[in-house]
């Protein structure tokens, strides 16, 4: 598994709640799509204006580049002149324009953090500061067997100990022993609803990276071995009742350890998630199915020493290069069903789903498409903020989804329905032809299988045989769905689909009433 330095994605808003000011596209002229920046980028344009020069720049210097015409960003030190790229960018020019001339860092890592800045904007580099502007850095303050994130001020000024907030007493904890053949580490999590969705296990050329993540913080263990293990972690279990888990692994002599291994990087660390790193995995294509007539669903199958679940709402990335540039798409695992047959716990961790749909002329989904069984893809460890604790309290769940926004909702379909207090669970599903409809004869046998489902199809461009509903997301439709809730009840909305779809149903929710705690957006 590979840390990714250049991806560092540790706040990615691609699926952000309506309550949160999440990255949202616009639409840009012809001719400004990635692949026009990528052609740009090779067309051997001066992109930065020095005619090749690298200069160092001062804040002062930096603070005068500062407009439309003249705009220069700093990410992590290194300047950027971004303004012929103000144009391709997929938030719109102003968005990048809140870092104009400042150092950019932060803004880049609360929004665009999911993008290969590296990558994308090598040819628009302009230099390095000359000094650091001031800004918040997070660095690690080792305590007594943890290390706990702290921040502090680039000119020495302290700012409020984020440990204050999680003292260690109820920070988690780990300790091994062994038999003769095996070796079993315990991790005391000190959370009672602690399950497999919640952890990543990693083993790979004798290196264990476990990662145990939780509402805002994760718990990391990271160690060289410190003796050969067979390479598939042998069982891992998880005690929600007590918030403990067990990793088991079987040696492949029957040497007495000593000690478990040594220490690499952010080993027995407690951070928060915000400050996480994704990792790559390279996965290998096992299956490939029509779902419908331009939408595919892909099996990948993670490496063996891989232990992972995708937990419900999140999603994955993605990622390829193409003419030297990283492109990064995100995706959400699904299932292999509306209703799958019982999965052994191996298939359940190692078997990632993608429902994807094929853009003949799009970037990354071509080379998904021709890739053949056996191929590999690098696939990214879980991100989004979707919490199931926000479906708490809750007996009824909408969904709104258009066209491949249906993905997020299939595990919470499956999720809800598997509760005994949801009453309903009711799907408003909108695409432009009958073709397009993913899953119809699944959603349909479900509404038989289980009478708390309803699911209703609304139609832009219906044949002239279509009985169902007519036409694109209105307000009315909205009211129509929402009256259907139960006084008694509390009801979560969720809805994903483009951009504009997203933005119109919670602009319409919020004006039928519907708070900001009562919205999941899944966005991107």
């Amino acid at each position: 598994m590979n840390s990714s330095s250049q991806f560092p994605a540790p706040s990615s808003q691609q699926r952000i709640s309506a309550a949160a000011s999440g990255r949202m596209k616009v639409q840009l002229k012809p001719g400004r799509s990635l692949m026009d920046w990528i052609r740009l980028l090779k067309s051997g344009k001066d992109m930065t204006g020095l005619r090749g020069r690298f200069i160092e720049i001062t804040p002062e210097e930096l603070a005068k580049h500062n407009t439309k015409t003249d705009c220069w960003i700093c990410i992590r030190g290194l300047v950027y002149n971004v303004t012929p790229y103000l144009e391709y960018h997929p938030g719109g020019e102003e968005e990048l324009m809140k870092g104009a001339g400042a150092d950019a860092t932060e803004l880049f890592d609360q929004i665009h953090s999911w993008v290969n800045y590296d990558s994308m904007l090598k040819e628009c580099l302009v230099g390095r500061m000359s000094s650091k502007p001031t800004y918040v850095a997070k660095v690690s303050v080792k305590q007594p067997g943890l290390t706990m994130p702290r921040e502090i001020l680039l000119n020495g000024a302290t700012v409020p100990d984020s440990s204050e907030k999680r003292p260690q007493d109820i920070s988690p904890r780990y300790e091994w022993f062994q038999t003769e053949d095996t070796i079993t580490i315990v991790i005391y999590t000190k959370q009672k609803d602690i399950d497999s969705d919640s952890m990543i296990v990693d083993l790979e050329g004798g290196v264990l990276r476990t990662e145990i993540r939780q509402q805002e913080y994760s718990y990391i263990i990271h160690l060289e071995l410190s003796h050969e293990v067979e390479q598939e972690v042998a069982s891992v279990r998880c005690s929600s009742k007590v918030g403990k888990i067990e990793l088991h692994l079987k040696k492949l002599s029957n040497t007495v350890w000593n000690d478990l291994g040594q220490p690499r990087e952010h080993h027995n660390s407690y951070e928060k998630n915000t400050n996480r790193d994704l990792f790559y995995w390279k996965c290998n294509l096992i299956s490939k199915v029509d779902v419908s007539h331009n939408t595919r669903l892909f099996c990948f199958q993670l490496p063996p020493g891989c232990h992972l679940t995708i937990p419900v709402g999140q999603h994955v990335y993605l990622k390829s290069c193409i003419q030297d540039v990283e492109v990064v798409r995100p995706y959400t695992p699904v299932l292999p069903s509306l209703y799958p047959e019982p999965r052994n716990d191996y298939q359940s961790c190692t078997n990632i789903y993608l429902m994807i749909k094929i853009y003949p002329t799009g970037l990354l989904t071509p080379i998904i498409d021709k890739l053949q069984i056996g191929d590999s893809v690098s696939l990214s460890s879980p991100d989004g903020n979707f919490k199931c604790t926000q479906l708490k309290g809750m007996t009824e769940l909408i969904l709104l989804a258009a066209g491949t926004g249906f993905t997020p909702m299939i595990k919470l379909i499956s999720f809800t329905l598997k509760i005994s207090y949801f009453r309903k669970i009711r799907l408003m599903f909108f695409n432009k032809e009958e073709k397009d409809i993913l899953w119809k004869d699944q959603l349909d046998n479900l509404t038989s299988k289980d009478k708390r489902f309803e699911v209703e199809y609304i139609l832009s461009e219906p044949h002239l045989e279509w009985t169902g509903k007519r036409g694109r997301i209105e307000r009315s439709l909205c009211s129509e769905l929402l009256s259907r809730r139960t006084e008694e009840g509390k009801s979560l909305v969720c809805v994903c689909g483009p951009n504009s779809f997203t933005e119109q149903v919670v602009g319409f929710c919020k004006e039928l009433g519907i708070s900001n705690e009562e919205i999941h957006a899944f966005s991107g």
